[in-house]
């Protein structure tokens, strides 16, 4: 492994657990108010600062509307703002039905975030009707952006078999494609559960392909890597 500053390691078993990295909201003003009501996923310790307060949520699949039906117990009112004609391609039936009992969601196809504005914190945002162009700035306490995430893999070898993606494939995934990518994989044995086309490479966590993504998944499959680590060394 080389390092930044140039300095190489060497080492019999790497686990790369690198993660995804969050797509950010193109409108000017989310950078400077990150963290002071521009928040990228959603956390309950958010939800008493949303109390009686107006809050956005930005993104269409099931994180945003899952996120909507928890803010709502506690903001004065919910906006889903989703760049596409409805959500019935990006969110699950249950949750649009979900959506619908509550008062104090509302739901807005095809609106955008043009800018968001404060001083110390959000205190408006500029919403643009993607339809018809027109343009209004309404109140706002808080932001929350559930617009997906990428694996940023591109400094990995080439002989680390990756998906469209850029996902990480271990394990099965990586008997299906290695005929595809290098002609065989090198060993008699199969890959470890979570180990990549290279043997002793592991990766576990978002940044592999085919993850649950979810906090408690990536710590199990950080735990199983260990124990792959030591069957390897064996």
């Amino acid at each position: 492994m080389l390092l930044d500053g140039g300095e190489r390691v060497n080492a019999r078993s790497v686990i790369v657990t690198t993660g995804v990295t969050w797509r950010e909201l193109e409108a000017p003003g989310c950078d400077i108010l990150l963290g002071r009501g521009v928040y990228y996923g959603a956390a309950r310790t958010e939800a008493m600062t949303c109390r009686g307060q107006d809050v956005y949520l930005v993104g269409g699949g099931n994180s945003a509307g899952q996120a909507a039906m928890f803010f709502a117990n506690y903001a004065q009112s919910v906006t889903l703002l989703v760049r596409g004609t409805s959500l019935a391609a990006t969110m699950s039936r249950y949750l649009i039905d979900q959506l619908a009992t509550k008062d104090n969601i509302r739901v807005r196809t095809e609106h955008r975030i043009m800018r968001v504005e404060g001083s110390d914190h959000v205190e408006r945002v500029v919403i643009e009707n993607r339809r018809t162009g027109a343009i209004s700035t309404e109140s706002a306490a808080a932001v929350f952006v559930f617009i997906g995430a990428d694996a940023k893999t591109a400094w990995l070898p080439d002989a680390l078999i990756r998906d469209e993606l850029g996902y990480i494939c271990t394990g099965r995934d990586v008997t299906d494609l290695v005929a595809r990518h290098s002609g065989s994989w090198p060993l008699q044995r199969d890959p470890f559960l979570l180990e990549t086309s290279v043997p002793g490479i592991f990766a576990a966590g978002d940044v592999r392909h085919g993850s649950i993504k979810r906090v408690a998944a990536g710590v199990g499959e950080g735990s199983m890597a260990i124990a792959f680590v030591h069957q390897y060394l064996q």
